[in-house]
C-alpha cells in the first residue's frame, strides 16, 4: 500500500533531479534531469536511468506509465532525450511555457552532447590515445537531437491547479497530479501527487524548484498544498540571501566602474530566466542613464530562442514586466542591445577595444561561447567576470567563484587575473528562511520531509532547522536509496 519512493538523482547533491514513484502497479517518474560536474562521473550517472530499457518499453502494463517535469532547466529536464533513446514512448506532462522552453534547450543540449563526441572521438584520433584497443567503439553522444524532437511529440501541457490523471490510472487506482506555481523560473510548478490504491490515498508533494518573492518577471510563488509526504529542494539549505530589492544599484555599481577602467563584463548566465532577468535590468538601468551607453551583447542563440518564448507566455508575467508592454516598449530589446547569432559575429566580441557586457550560456561554464569570452578576457584585470547564478561542484563556474589562481578553458592552464565578483540577489532559489517559511502549511499534517536538490552541507543545516522548528522527521536519502510511505 502507498507510494514506493526510489531517489535517483539530485540525492546529496544539487543536478540530475529524478525521483522513481511505484503505486498500485504503476511507475512514474518525477523530472529526469541531466547530472553536471566531473566528465566521467557525469557520463556514467546519466547513462544508468532509474529503469532498464527493458521495464520502460515492456508491455506487461508494469513499466513507466508516465513522467511528470517540474520545469524546464536542464538538470531537471536534460536526460528526457536519454529516457526516450532507451525505449521511453509514453506521456510526459508539464505545463505549457516548460514545453515550449524544452523545445530550444534539449535540441541545444543534444547539440552539445553530439559536439562534445564528435570532440572525443577526433582527439582519440590525433593522440591515438595510450590504452585505446584499436578497433574500439567510438564515443557515442548521450543521445541525438533525433532524441530531443521524440521527447517534444510526447509532451502533454497540463494547467495549473487542474487535477489530471496520468497515463492508465482511474479515480481509483494509480496517479493523479496537480501542478502550482513555484515560482522559480518561466512555467516552473510544484507537483502534488495522489497516489492511490484499494481506496486508499496517500498525498505527496514535489517541491521542484522553489522560487522567491518580489523577483524580476515571475510571479511569486503559490502557497504550498497539504500533504502526508514532502519531497523538497535543497540548494541553499544552509544559507540566507540578500534582498533582491538593492541589485539593480548593485549591477549600476559595477558596470560604472568596470566601463570606466576600459574592460569588459563577462557574464556567464542561464540561457532561460537569469538572461532575460539580466536584460530587463539592465534596460531600466539604461532608460533611468544610470549606467553608461556602452554596448550590450547577449551570445547565446539559445538565450535568443528563450526570449521569444517569454514573450510568448505572458501569463506568466509579474506586474513590473507587464509595465513595460502597457506602455509600448519591449522589455527585452533597444537601441544598444544585440543578440548575436552567428559564431563569426561571437568571435567577434573578442576585437572589440572598448567596455561592452556580454552575456553568453553556459551558467555553470561548462559549454557553449562563454567558455571563449573567458579564454580572451580571463587573463586581463580590467575585466570582470559576474557570476550570476549558482555554480555546482567541480564546475569551472565554481573554480571562478573560489577565485582559483589558475584554471583549466578547453584544456589549457589560465590565470585569473580579471576581477571576480556574483550577484546572489537574483538566485531563483529559496533560501533557507524561505524554504522555511513555503513550508510551513505543509507541516500540520506531514508524516515525513525528504530533502533533495543540495548539498550535503546545505542539506544537513536545514534538515536540523526543520526539525527543531516543526518537530518534523527529515531524511537526506542518497543516489539509490528506497523508502515506502503510506
Amino acid at each position: 500500500m502507498g507510494i514506493r519512493l526510489h531517489f535517483w538523482g539530485a540525492a546529496r547533491t544539487v543536478t540530475g533531479s529524478s525521483h522513481h514513484l511505484e503505486c498500485a502497479g504503476r511507475q512514474i517518474l518525477l523530472d529526469c534531469g541531466l547530472f553536471q560536474g566531473r566528465r566521467q562521473d557525469a557520463q556514467e550517472i546519466n547513462q544508468h536511468l532509474a529503469l532498464t530499457p527493458q521495464e520502460l518499453a515492456s508491455d506487461d502494463g508494469k513499466a513507466l506509465s508516465a513522467v511528470v517535469l517540474s520545469h524546464a532547466h536542464i538538470d531537471h529536464s536534460g536526460n528526457l532525450p536519454g529516457l526516450v533513446k532507451q525505449g521511453y514512448r509514453g506521456p510526459i506532462y508539464t505545463t505549457s511555457a516548460t514545453i515550449d522552453l524544452c523545445d530550444p534547450m534539449l535540441k541545444d543540449s543534444a547539440h552539445i552532447q553530439e559536439g562534445d563526441a564528435d570532440f572525443m572521438n577526433r582527439r582519440r584520433f590525433r593522440r591515438r590515445m595510450v590504452g585505446v584497443p584499436e578497433g574500439a567503439e567510438p564515443f557515442a553522444p548521450l543521445y541525438t537531437q533525433d532524441d530531443a524532437e521524440q521527447v517534444m511529440r510526447q509532451m502533454h501541457a497540463v494547467k495549473l491547479h487542474e487535477p489530471t490523471l496520468l497515463g492508465g490510472s482511474t479515480k481509483d487506482e494509480g496517479f493523479r497530479v496537480t501542478l502550482s506555481n513555484a515560482g522559480h523560473m518561466l512555467g516552473s510548478a510544484c507537483v502534488l501527487v495522489e497516489a492511490m490504491e484499494k481506496g486508499q490515498k496517500t498525498r505527496l508533494l514535489f517541491s521542484g524548484d522553489v522560487g522567491r518573492k518580489n523577483l524580476p518577471i515571475i510571479q511569486d510563488p503559490d502557497e504550498a498544498p497539504i500533504a502526508d509526504y514532502l519531497i523538497m529542494e535543497s540548494t541553499y539549505g544552509n544559507r540566507l540571501h540578500q534582498p533582491p530589492g538593492p541589485v539593480k544599484q548593485k549591477l549600476a555599481r559595477l558596470v560604472k566602474r568596470v566601463a570606466a577602467r576600459g574592460g569588459r563584463i563577462i557574464v556567464p548566465a542561464f540561457a532561460v530566466e537569469r538572461t532575460q532577468q539580466l536584460v530587463m535590468l539592465l534596460h531600466q538601468l539604461t532608460e533611468e542613464k544610470q549606467i553608461p551607453n556602452i554596448p550590450i551583447f547577449v551570445d547565446s542563440p539559445l538565450a535568443t530562442k528563450v526570449t521569444e518564448a517569454f514573450k510568448t507566455h505572458t501569463e506568466d508575467w509579474d506586474q513590473e514586466i507587464c509595465k513595460f508592454y502597457r506602455e509600448g516598449v519591449d522589455p527585452f530589446q533597444w537601441s544598444n542591445l544585440k543578440y548575436t547569432q552567428t559564431v563569426q559575429e561571437s568571435k567577434a566580441l573578442n576585437d572589440l577595444r572598448m567596455p561592452y557586457i556580454v552575456m553568453s550560456a553556459s551558467g555553470m561554464c561548462e559549454a557553449g561561447r562563454i567558455l571563449h569570452h573567458l579564454k580572451n578576457g580571463i587573463e586581463d584585470p580590467r575585466n570582470l567576470i559576474l557570476i550570476t547564478g549558482y555554480q555546482a561542484a567541480n564546475t569551472l563556474g565554481r573554480k571562478l567563484v573560489q577565485r582559483l589562481p589558475e584554471v583549466n578553458i578547453f584544456g589549457e592552464p589560465m590565470r585569473l587575473r580579471a576581477e571576480v565578483d556574483s550577484i546572489g540577489e537574483l538566485s531563483g532559489h529559496a533560501d533557507q528562511a524561505e524554504l522555511l517559511s513555503w513550508m510551513e502549511p505543509v507541516v500540520k499534517g506531514v508524516k515525513k520531509v525528504f530533502l533533495v536538490h543540495g548539498e550535503p552541507q546545505a542539506q544537513d543545516a536545514l534538515k536540523e532547522e526543520i526539525e527543531k522548528r516543526y518537530k518534523v522527521e527529515v531524511a537526506c536519502p542518497a543516489r539509490g536509496d528506497r523508502f515506502e510511505v503510506n
